[in-house]
């Protein structure tokens, strides 16, 4: 099914780029303030890829129906966006993957409900801004995954049909929204996912277990 695939989509957090350590920092400077003790990084890894909401969530354990809720989240937003960039590397292997696509003239591109003001700054920190043949954050439109509207404006910008077209990503939403596109799904085995999730419910077209997986499936090694 693969072997077809002229245009790769790739997920942020946790598929694309490895921003657990600088969030998980962000999450317990907040917690300092607060004269609360650090969490565990691993205690906080599984939920990066699920949004600010539930970064507070595990670590304030509030809701956002909590009053407190929208100041910690800032605060927490504002401590990420000081150090976005202190710890965050790509996923082994994935600076391989990146090359060899643009080797083989495939084109790629990043669809993320990150927004705009923290997907910047990464892309320039590791120099992508410019690579990728899209770059769809969380405000790029109205909707974010897993609604399918942001995967299929990148099909537009890459002037691709989503059947030519793979996401790949680590969270349930982001296989729901290459489902929703009627796009091919790849899910990333080695992103945030917590360890009793039952992943084969997602339904995703292929798993892999390493970023350099991609090429194998997409039959370029």
């Amino acid at each position: 099914m693969f072997k077809q695939v002229r245009n790769i989509l790739f997920d942020l957090d946790g598929t694309l780029l490895d921003t657990a350590p600088d969030m998980a920092h962000a999450i317990n400077l907040v917690r300092h303030e607060y004269g609360m003790v650090p969490l565990d990084y691993y205690q906080i890894r599984p939920f990066v890829s699920l949004g600010a909401a539930a970064m507070i969530n595990v670590g304030f354990n509030i809701t956002n129906t909590d009053p407190e809720f929208e100041i910690i989240r800032q605060k927490f937003l504002d401590k990420y966006s000081e150090n976005i960039f202190c710890k965050t590397q790509f996923f082994d292997g994935m600076e391989v993957v990146l090359d060899t696509l643009e080797k083989h003239a495939l084109h790629w591109g990043i669809v993320t409900n990150k927004p705009a003001w923290l997907t910047t700054p990464l892309m320039e920190k590791t120099q992508l801004s410019n690579r990728a043949g899209c770059i769809i954050s969380g405000d790029t439109l109205t909707v974010t995954k897993p609604n399918p509207e942001p995967l299929l404006y990148a099909c537009k910008l890459l002037n691709c049909s989503p059947a030519d077209a793979v996401y790949i990503g680590d969270a349930k939403r982001d296989i729901e929204a290459g489902q929703n596109a009627e796009m091919p799904t790849i899910l990333a085995g080695y992103g945030y996912i917590e360890t009793d999730t039952v992943v084969d419910d997602w339904n995703a077209t292929a798993t892999i277990h390493a970023p350099v997986d991609i090429l194998s499936l997409l039959n370029i090694l």
